[in-house]
């Protein structure tokens, strides 16, 4: 029988496949599986954290999911819709005991999907989702009168965090509190994949391209950047138009570390599709390569084995462990501007 979780979480058609009951199950099945003893005597509350992408169907699995976890014991912070590496951020700063995302990233509107984030901010190894699977649908002695969680929703909060996380990866306050614009009067189009819950990926985003190299061209912008539809890859486009995918972006971040002194073993973690030009480019620079399977979590996991600092795929997925836990499209695309301002060419000469 094939595992229930996929390479990123349980993804199928909504309301076919992953139903409403499904999500119920399975928030009742990870607090018993996620939940941990490292509370503190003053935490008398348990906590997750749930946010969304903005398909239409996120709004039932997010009722049932939050309502399988409450109905577990845990309160529930539902942030609404908010992209993927913010739920992680999240859940790393919000001492919650775990985090869930409802999103099938570049897949078609009618798809979804639910991944479990662990405490600290982290995508699941197989073997947690494994006992997940195990433990659905199995009765279990569940909490009762004040022992049963509720349901928040704090959507201004939890966004404006992430913001300000994001904003200080590239522009840090000062000591006299104040915060520089290093992209100020730069001229950038983007590309976020989620005009509405009902066409979400169509046409647009990462995985269609053609509308964000047309308009840099004619609107005469330095750039343009491009999103999945829960911005946790990014590609992007140059001055002229051309794609610079994965392999290209992590090449330009990995010299730009190793120059700052940043790039930990002066190694950049890629996957078996990466191109074997980068390799050889990153060769010249210096700078060795360590191969896994294709997933972000896989290149994470090894990641934190060898004490590394950056690694991605070709796909867009980029991890700055600086900054981040998983992969994050957004502060992908910051970080590159910022590298443009900084190294005074352009992308394309990047």
């Amino acid at each position: 029988m094939p595992r229930m979780f996929g390479t990123d979480g349980v993804r199928g058609l909504a309301n076919r496949d992953l139903t409403a009951q499904l999500a119920l199950d399975l928030g009742d099945a990870a607090v018993r599986v996620l939940g941990d003893d490292e509370r503190s005597e003053f935490e008398s509350r348990r906590r997750a954290l749930v946010g969304r992408d903005t398909r239409v169907s996120g709004d039932f699995l997010a009722a049932a999911l939050s309502a399988g976890m409450s109905a577990g014991g845990f309160d529930v912070i539902d942030a609404g819709i908010i992209p993927t590496p913010g739920v992680a951020y999240l859940t790393s700063v919000l001492n919650v005991e775990m985090g869930a995302v409802i999103s099938a990233s570049h897949n078609p509107m009618p798809d979804n999907g639910i991944k479990f984030f662990a405490r600290g901010g982290f995508k699941l190894p197989d073997t947690k989702e494994d006992e997940i699977e195990a433990v659905l649908g199995q009765d279990w002695d569940r909490p009762t009168g004040a022992g049963v969680g509720r349901v928040s929703h704090d959507t201004a909060t939890a966004t404006n965090l992430y913001i300000d996380h994001l904003v200080s990866a590239i522009a840090p306050v000062g000591p006299d509190k104040s915060q520089p614009t290093p992209l100020k009067g730069l001229k950038i189009v983007a590309d976020c994949a989620s005009p509405d819950g009902y066409n979400i990926n169509k046409n647009a985003g990462s995985t269609h391209p053609e509308q964000l190299q047309a308009m840099v061209k004619a609107s005469g912008a330095v750039m343009g950047v491009a999103f999945d539809g829960d911005a946790d890859r990014c590609l992007a486009v140059d001055e002229d138009g051309n794609m610079v995918n994965g392999d290209q972006i992590m090449g330009i971040l990995a010299r730009a570390k190793k120059n700052a002194g940043k790039l930990n073993h002066d190694t950049l973690v890629v996957t078996v599709m990466s191109n074997l030009g980068l390799k050889l480019a990153l060769r010249s620079m210096g700078i060795k390569t360590v191969q896994t399977n294709v997933g972000d979590r896989y290149v994470l996991e090894e990641m934190l084995r060898g004490d590394y600092s950056l690694g991605g795929e070709q796909s867009g997925h980029v991890i700055n462990r600086e900054f981040a836990t998983t992969g994050d499209g957004t502060l992908t695309a910051l970080t590159l501007c910022n590298e443009v301002v900084k190294s005074g060419k352009s992308l394309k000469q990047l």
